[in-house]
């Protein structure tokens, strides 16, 4: 079991297409009392972001249905959308290219999910989130 206490409600934007993935980490943010949402592709991100959402943190998997993640990311911070979210990457990709590429993109944290438990992955978000500055 986790134990983090935080007295303050953070927003977290899961995109990965992988439900098998992606839900055990919603279910834990949530049962932590955080706010979270997921997309299931860089579309529909990219609409919830563009819409208003302003998460905390964005967990962005490297391969999605309809956009690279790194594209994803090169796209959102060119066009300065939810600038103020602090960006990881969740992924099985894990090669020098790739993690080189998302520390350009100023990435806070690359997780390879197959060396990571879930809980892992929710404590590395919510520590991410305690940094944000909004």
């Amino acid at each position: 079991m986790l134990k983090y206490s935080y007295g303050r409600k953070y927003k977290i934007l899961i995109i990965d297409d992988d439900a098998f993935i992606s839900q055990p980490v919603r279910s834990k943010v949530s049962k932590m009392g955080q706010e979270v949402d997921t997309a299931r592709s860089c579309s529909e991100a990219l609409s919830k972001l563009k819409n208003g959402y302003s998460p905390n943190v964005v967990m962005i998997d490297v391969v999605l249905p309809d956009m690279n993640g790194l594209d994803f990311l090169n796209q959102i911070r060119t066009e300065k959308i939810a600038p103020e979210a602090i960006y990881m990457m969740v992924t099985n990709q894990n090669s020098d290219d790739e993690t080189t590429r998302a520390k350009e993109l100023g990435v806070a944290g690359y997780i390879i999910k197959a060396n990571s438990t879930p809980s892992e992955v929710v404590a590395k978000v919510l520590d991410l989130a305690k940094t944000h500055k909004k």
